[in-house]
């Protein structure tokens, strides 16, 4: 469910629960090597979700963090993905720590829940690639988020961004129908992820096509891309 109650953090400081280097596993930049800066909290529950926010993490102010991103070979580096959870509930630090990437020539990969449009208006200028979620109640379990990404998309304009739907079974004629028109509307790809168990799709491949023909016969920028990192075992 989306909670409707303010979550933003404010302050100098974010928590943040690991970074790391991995294989960039979902969407059009699968197999780009990414650093992963994941972000604790969340501004919804998806059922489907697979990250885990109990355990360790850590408070780190900007200058703290940079600090640990040197000790990565920047070189390899495609893209840092800021990840979550919802980055963008950590927005006053990204506002003074993003910034400062940009000093290192480092490009920025925002992967978000397209929730919270306001708070991307304070960053936008800053990031590159807007990897964005369309949020379907049939996979979620939580209610209809349409006019919150229609919002969010709006302030995208301009930016390189590409929507992700997780789907299974249940998905409806509906839902390709609402997430068609947002897509015609900002013209951004959308990439068809079958909701996963464990390393096994939770749908035959069959369903899975049907459902990106379903797609294709109303809007052409679809593609279907399953979470490859799980088939590789990394994170």
């Amino acid at each position: 469910m989306i909670n409707e109650e303010n979550l933003t953090t404010t302050g100098d400081t974010a928590r943040i629960k690991e970074v790391f280097a991995s294989i960039q596993g979902e969407g059009p930049y699968i197999g780009a090597k990414q650093l992963f800066i994941r972000f604790c909290d969340c501004n919804l529950r998806c059922h489907y979700c697979d990250t885990d926010f109990t355990g360790d993490s850590e408070e780190y102010t900007p200058e703290g963090l940079l600090e640990v991103i040197k000790q990565f070979d920047l070189n390899t580096i495609y893209s840092v993905s800021l990840t979550g959870g919802e980055p963008l509930l950590s927005v006053d630090f990204l506002e003074k720590f993003l910034p400062i990437l940009k000093e290192h020539h480092l490009k920025i990969y925002l992967e978000t829940n397209a929730t919270l449009p306001d708070e991307l208006k304070r960053i936008i200028d800053y990031i590159d690639v807007v990897a964005a979620d369309i949020k379907l109640e049939s996979a979620t379990g939580m209610v209809k988020s349409f006019e919150a990404h229609d919002k969010f998309f709006e302030v995208c304009k301009g930016k390189e961004c590409f929507a992700k739907i997780v789907f299974d079974d249940n998905i409806t004629d509906e839902e390709i129908e609402n997430c068609v028109e947002i897509a015609k509307k900002y013209q951004i790809l959308l990439i068809l992820q079958p909701k996963m168990e464990e390393e096994a799709m939770s749908i035959t491949s069959v369903f899975a096509v049907t459902v990106l023909d379903k797609f294709l016969k109303k809007y052409n920028k679809v593609r279907l891309i399953p979470q490859v990192h799980k088939f590789l075992s990394v994170r």
